[in-house]
């Protein structure tokens, strides 16, 4: 499948967690915000009938997406792979040569990623870089402020 997304299982809950919050009550709290617009009259001068029904399409535009993308989803059983080389679902302990600092990352989806939690893409130049690496590798990625070294510590 061309457009096959590849997700973990815990990434592939979250995107079911994240449909059913906007089918039900967001789209409430939308339905809700066109009624109550509605009764203020002209809607041809009504901002508010206006924002809630751009809202309403943004709304139908992300449900649309995300329901395509579970149902293309290729779901990656991260428990049956082994720590020989990183893969999606890896936690990832690396040494960065420049800075002499560690820094463990778990390889997750587009989806699923956070930086600021140390889940990096696997479509990110960090995460495509540590893609397949075994212990004991080096890695260089480039980055905005120039290419960064790092040395593969440990897998898990």
């Amino acid at each position: 499948m061309a457009n096959e997304t590849v997700l973990t299982p815990q990434g592939y809950e979250k995107l079911k967690r994240e449909v059913e919050e906007l089918k039900g009550p967001v789209r409430a709290q939308i339905a809700e915000a066109i009624r109550e617009a509605k009764s203020h009259g002209d809607l041809r001068e009504n901002a508010a009938y206006h924002e809630a029904k751009l809202n309403q399409r943004r709304l139908d535009e992300r449900l649309a997406g995300l329901e395509k993308t579970l149902q293309l989803a290729k779901i990656v059983d991260t428990s049956q792979a082994g720590n020989e080389s990183a893969h999606l679902g890896s936690q990832v302990t690396l040494l960065d040569l420049d800075f002499d600092e560690e820094i463990t990352i778990t390889i997750v989806s587009s989806y699923e990623a956070d930086p600021a939690r140390d889940l990096i893409s696997i479509s990110s130049p960090l995460g495509a870089g540590v893609m397949d690496k075994a212990v004991g590798e080096e890695i260089e990625v480039a980055a905005p402020g120039g290419t960064q070294r790092y040395r593969v510590k440990a897998i898990s």
